[in-house]
């Protein structure tokens, strides 16, 4: 086997990258043990959904080979738990079964597991599919850290508008904002917008699509930002809080709290389009209250206002 995948063997054993294996069957733990060993990863082994969950309280697996049908605890109620968990729930799922049905297919997937293969597993097959799962988890990782150290959160969609990949703080913020008893219509209007966009051949990225969602004060800003992996899409979060900024605007330079909305958005760099369309106004509205603006703060240009607001350190 190694003579056949040489770069994957010495990749892995640089990396020492570590497979949790789970299943009831000693004879699959040894099967897949063995070559996942002799191919340089590091290999943890549990019998049962339990055994899987215990192990994460020690260690965090960089993938998860699980099997479908165990006793007690089965397959997807132990996804189910273990996407529930901190330690868990970024960590990439492979299902390993003998069920073809789709019924069991769309099941797994909806408890969070990333990919499926059937019994009897081909080895060369697997360690295929793994190497390319811990690829692309480590590249969104790189993505979340880079993303979230700009203030901002990520996630990513499939071509059926589905949700891949977020970091932990876009599933914050989302639900904070799209939960049922906040307001079950920002869902559902996240939910056609991302399916629209998905859908789009290719989504435009000139006119950088965009969606805005309020809730206490505060405002959930999503855009698009670019096909990133196999088709799937990202998107750009970032949290505008009224009371952290417009507010003190308002209150600091005499302004109304839609002007003081305007200005932030302009200081942010945002178009007039742009505000408009976060702000549900029309281009001619917007252009008003920036005329009311530049009056009160005895300026004339955008950069001008843009500048009195950063000097209040209240920007976006």
């Amino acid at each position: 086997m190694n003579a056949n995948n040489p770069r994957c063997e010495i990749a892995a054993e640089a990396r020492r990258d570590v497979v949790l294996i789970v299943d009831d069957t000693p004879a699959n733990l040894a099967y897949l043990s063995d070559a996942l060993d002799e191919a340089g990863f590091k290999v943890l082994v549990a019998i049962d959904g339990a055994t899987a969950i215990e192990r994460l309280q020690h260690i965090t697996p960089d993938i998860i080979l699980l099997d479908a049908v165990m006793p007690g605890m089965d397959g997807f109620e132990t996804c189910r738990a273990l996407k529930e968990s901190i330690a868990g729930r970024d960590v990439p799922v492979i299902f390993m079964t003998a069920l073809v049905e789709s019924e069991h297919i769309v099941h797994a997937f909806n408890e969070g597991a990333i990919d499926y293969v059937t019994k009897p597993v081909r080895q060369q097959e697997i360690l295929a599919r793994i190497t390319t799962h811990i690829s692309r988890a480590r590249m969104l990782q790189k993505a979340q850290r880079s993303i979230e150290v700009c203030g901002k959160a990520g996630l990513t969609i499939d071509a059926g508008g589905n949700i891949t990949w977020q970091t932990p703080r876009a599933r914050e913020w989302l639900a904070e904002y799209c939960s049922e008893s906040v307001q079950l219509s920002h869902w559902e209007r996240l939910h056609h917008w991302i399916s629209e966009l998905a859908h789009r051949r290719p989504p435009p990225q000139e006119s950088a699509p965009q969606l805005s969602l309020n809730h206490e004060g505060g405002r959930l800003n999503i855009q698009y930002a670019g096909e990133v992996h196999g088709g799937e899409h990202l998107l750009l979060l970032e949290e505008h809080r009224d009371d952290l900024s417009a507010r003190r605007l308002a209150e600091r330079l005499g302004l109304t709290m839609r002007e003081s909305e305007v200005l932030s958005w302009l200081s942010a760099g945002k178009t007039n389009r742009d505000i408009g369309e976060i702000l549900g106004m029309s281009p001619p509205t917007v252009n008003k209250h920036l005329e009311h603006i530049y009056i009160k703060l005895g300026v004339e240009t955008r950069s001008a206002a843009a500048a009195v607001a950063l000097r209040q350190g209240v920007g976006l």
